[in-house]
């Protein structure tokens, strides 16, 4: 069976003047459809570098990347501008809000992109705002919101067109402990309707909600561990 994910040596290099950084040194790794991923490590470790190709943001400099049974490598920029608006969903640290725009417009986003009707987007969004619990801030502006809020506008805007997977990087980081936890919980819920999910994070209260964690460590993998009986559903 098709993985969601398969990267076969995947390195990445990055040059500086005369010098060489080695990012991603021979990755290899597949992940299944429905599967919850932490990615851990240091800072400069190469989980951010991983990330930015998994999100076809980035190109290695050799190896192969399928997602969901496409060669990435083979694709034309405009190709993988597609791939990402209809397969990925993005979710920053940052949050990466439209600040002039209401929440409502925010979730629409990546809907008027793909060419989507506007009473469809309208009732899109509204489906998605009422999911992640903010069906009262659909006229709202970003700042008018709390951290966590701004994060579950994300999350609804990263799920507007339905894709398979969910690539998040450090999606708690600008959170307080409370608004992690129900930012987790949302990711946990997700997941356990069908949808994908890798998580970017050097906490190990989010990476605990993962049923698998990969650790890298200098561009490799030094760890790929799974949760023992299965999925880690926690209360």
């Amino acid at each position: 069976m098709e993985k969601m994910i398969r990267i076969e040596n995947l390195n990445k290099i990055y040059k500086n003047g005369s010098v060489e950084v080695h990012a991603l040194k021979d990755v290899n790794m597949e992940v299944a459809y429905g599967e919850f991923l932490a990615v851990m490590g240091h800072s400069g470790s190469g989980k951010s570098t991983l990330m930015n190709i998994l999100g076809c943001l980035d190109r290695p400099t050799s190896g192969k990347y399928f997602l969901d049974g496409i060669d990435i490598d083979i694709k034309s920029p405009d190709e993988l501008s597609l791939i990402r608006n209809k397969k990925i969903g993005f979710v920053f640290q940052a949050f990466n809000l439209i600040p002039r725009t209401n929440v409502l417009r925010n979730v629409e986003l990546p809907m008027i992109y793909a060419k989507v009707k506007a009473k469809q987007r309208r009732e899109r969004a509204l489906e998605l705002l009422e999911k992640v619990g903010l069906s009262d801030r659909v006229n709202h502006m970003p700042n008018e919101l709390s951290g966590g809020q701004k994060q579950r506008v994300a999350i609804a805007r990263a799920l507007a067109n339905n894709p398979p997977i969910i690539l998040a990087d450090e999606p708690t980081g600008n959170l307080d402990t409370n608004a992690s936890e129900e930012i987790m919980k949302i990711f946990r819920d997700l997941n356990r309707e069908g949808t994908s999910i890798i998580v970017v994070t050097h906490e190990p209260e989010v990476a605990k909600y993962a049923d698998r964690i990969i650790v890298f460590k200098d561009g490799c993998i030094i760890e790929d561990s799974r949760k023992e009986g299965g999925k880690n559903y926690l209360a």
